[in-house]
């Protein structure tokens, strides 16, 4: 698993990221073999508009020596979510049909599950009502498939997971349903001198099994919704042990406060795509000096979906209405990409 992800990500850097390793504004370079100048292109899979402009005139402002703008890179820190803005969050978040496996697998040792919601509806397969049995299902299922183990055991589970599921209305392994666009914009903003955070309401370990490998972005920066962890020492040594008890959930305001929390300095450019993220989005473009918020609009249902109002799964509302009059950056993905997936 370890080398089939491994090999997606050099890929997907060879194909569409590298070339803002060497060139990361876009300036021109003059080959050797050739009497005139090029150009290479940071963001080949995004068309030339209104949302790609304004995020490399971003970058070239916080960037360049002199400028106005000039943001020192220590300070240059780029938040991302991850459902529905660096891989595909459509038919179902991909770590519910994570729980509802697991739930699956440890019902012979609940009987009394078939009678108890959320478990029951999550046992038949219906994500939508067992969520909406009340305001703490995600919680006690969260608990009940997530904790129990130890970290090194959860790190095996979701790896073998990640490996064998695929999309349910694609077929495509998961890690294969990631934007390449976002791909790019990872490196690209890499390349410019960022640190690249991922803040997400997903399991923190969970998204750490593929981070690295798919994203670029290390497990000391993925943030996200977090169980009680405790130290301990058995027979077969010291292990870490993930509690059945939430210690946060990352989601919404939480964003704001786990971003102080884990990395102490207040971003500077962040992309969300739904309501969940619109707290990050406002608390980041709030400070002073240049600031880039974004949202990822899905719009288009022929390559991959199209959703935003009073859609269960990642509704963009709040902050749609909000875009134009906060100078935010509506990515439209029918629009602005000329590629999706990899």
């Amino acid at each position: 698993m370890h080398r089939r992800l491994t090999s997606l990500f050099a890929a997907l850097l060879l194909a569409a990221a590298l070339p803002a390793l060497f060139v990361p504004m876009g300036c021109q370079a003059t080959p050797r073999a050739a009497g005139h100048a090029c150009q290479v292109d940071p963001l080949p899979s995004w068309n030339d508009t209104a949302s790609r402009r304004a995020i490399v005139d971003f970058v070239r402002r916080v960037t360049t020596p002199g400028s106005p703008d000039f943001v020192a890179p220590p300070e240059r820190i780029a938040v991302f979510d991850n459902d529905g803005t660096l891989w595909c969050e459509q038919p179902e978040y991909p770590q519910v049909a994570f729980m509802i496996e697991r739930i699956r697998a440890l019902a012979p040792q609940h009987p009394e599950w078939s009678g108890q919601e959320p478990y029951k509806s999550l046992i038949a397969g219906d994500s939508s009502r067992a969520f909406a049995s009340g305001p703490d299902a995600f919680k006690v299922l969260l608990e009940a498939t997530h904790g129990g183990v130890t970290t090194d055991e959860f790190r095996a589970m979701s790896r073998a997971w990640i490996e064998r599921s695929r999309n349910a209305a694609r077929g495509r392994p998961y890690t294969e349903m990631v934007y390449r666009p976002m791909i790019e914009l990872l490196s690209y903003f890499r390349a410019s001198g960022f640190k690249t955070f991922i803040v997400s309401g997903g399991d923190t370990e969970f998204m750490r099994v593929f981070a690295e490998e798919v994203y670029g972005v290390p497990p000391e920066q993925v943030i996200g919704t977090s169980l009680k962890m405790e130290y301990q020492v058995g027979d077969a040594g010291p292990v870490i042990f993930r509690r059945r008890a939430l210690e946060y959930g990352n989601d919404r305001a939480e964003k704001v406060v786990s971003i102080q929390r884990q990395i102490g300095r207040r971003p500077i450019a962040a992309f969300g795509n739904s309501d969940g993220d619109y707290a990050m989005i406002e608390w980041t473009t709030a400070g002073d000096g240049a600031r880039l918020g974004a949202f990822v609009h899905h719009t288009d249902a022929e390559r991959e979906w199209a959703y935003d109002r009073g859609s269960r799964i990642g509704k963009l509302e709040k902050g749609l209405d909000a875009a134009a009059a906060r100078g935010w950056v509506l990515i439209d993905m029918k629009r602005d990409w000329h590629v999706i997936f990899p």
